[in-house]
C-alpha cells in the first residue's frame, strides 16, 4: 500500500552490518522522491563526515542522532517537508530503532501522524537473515522493506527463498536491487552527483548514462511494488 498524501512520511535507511550498499539505497531513494516532485529532505547520521552529502549537499545535513540537539533538529521539523530521510550509521540500526521508541517517534508512527518506512539492508551471510524477526519487533507499525542489495557482484544471497519466506511471513515487503555495472557506479561515484544528474548531464558518456538510468528505472519499480510511492 502506497504513502498517504496528506501525512509526512519518514525512511529510515540502515542495516545492522556494514559494507551492504547502504549509501547507494539512500541516494537511490532521494533520486526517487525527487522524480515524484516531492519535497525531500536528508539527514546523513555518519557524523562528523558523512558519505551521502557528497552526493546530495543541497538538502543533506549531518547529525549525531545521540546528540539531543541534533534529535531536535530531524523528529522537531518532519511536517516540514514531505520526505525526510534518514540514513543511519552502519552497524547501528538496532540501536537506532530503539532510540526512535525514547524519542517519541514511535508513539507518532502508532498515533498515525506520519508515513514511517524502514528500509533494512541485510548481508549475503545467513547471519543476516535472523535479523528480520529481530528488527520487525522494533517496528511499531512502521512499513518493514526488506532490501537485498546486490551492488557488489558476489556469489550472493542463496538463502533468498528463506528471505522471502521471512518477509511474507512477517508482512514485509523485499526489495532486490541489481547490480550496476561497476564501471558505471565507479564514474557516477567519481562525479559525486546523484545518480539522476549523471543520467541527464551530457558531459558524461552516452553509453553509462544509459546503463544508470536502465538500472535506476528497474529499482524504481522495485520501489513503486513495495508501496514507496506516495499518492
Amino acid at each position: 500500500m502506497p504513502f498517504v498524501s496528506d501525512k509526512p512520511a519518514v525512511v529510515v535507511v540502515g542495516a545492522d552490518k556494514g559494507g551492504v550498499g547502504k549509501t547507494t539505497v539512500s541516494r537511490t531513494l532521494l533520486d526517487y522522491f525527487g522524480a515524484q516532485g516531492l519535497p525531500v529532505r536528508a539527514f546523513d547520521t555518519e557524523s562528523p563526515k558523512g558519505s551521502l552529502k557528497r552526493f546530495f549537499s543541497d538538502i543533506t545535513e549531518i547529525v549525531n542522532l545521540r546528540d539531543p540537539d541534533d534529535q531536535a533538529k530531524v523528529f522537531d521539523t518532519i511536517d516540514t517537508s514531505t520526505i525526510t530521510l534518514i540514513d543511519i550509521r552502519a552497524g547501528l540500526l538496532t540501536d537506532t530503532l530503539s532510540l526512535l521508541e525514547e524519542v517519541g517517534y514511535n508513539q507518532m508512527v502508532r498515533d498515525g501522524l506520519i508515513n514511517s518506512a524502514v528500509m533494512h539492508l541485510i548481508g549475503s551471510t545467513m547471519d543476516s537473515f535472523g535479523e528480520i524477526d529481530q528488527i520487525a519487533k522494533l517496528l511499531n507499525g512502521s512499513k518493514h522493506c526488506i532490501v537485498l542489495n546486490r551492488y557488489n557482484g558476489a556469489e550472493f544471497f542463496k538463502g533468498i527463498d528463506e528471505v522471502t519466506r521471512q518477509a511474507l511471513a512477517l508482512g514485509s515487503s523485499l526489495i532486490d536491487i541489481p547490480m550496476l555495472e561497476p564501471r558505471a557506479m565507479e564514474l557516477v561515484d567519481a562525479a559525486a552527483v546523484p545518480f539522476s544528474q549523471f543520467e541527464k548531464d551530457p558531459k558524461y558518456s552516452f553509453m553509462y548514462r544509459g546503463k544508470v538510468r536502465a538500472w535506476e528505472q528497474k529499482v524504481f519499480a522495485q520501489l513503486d511494488a513495495a508501496g514507496l510511492n506516495i499518492v
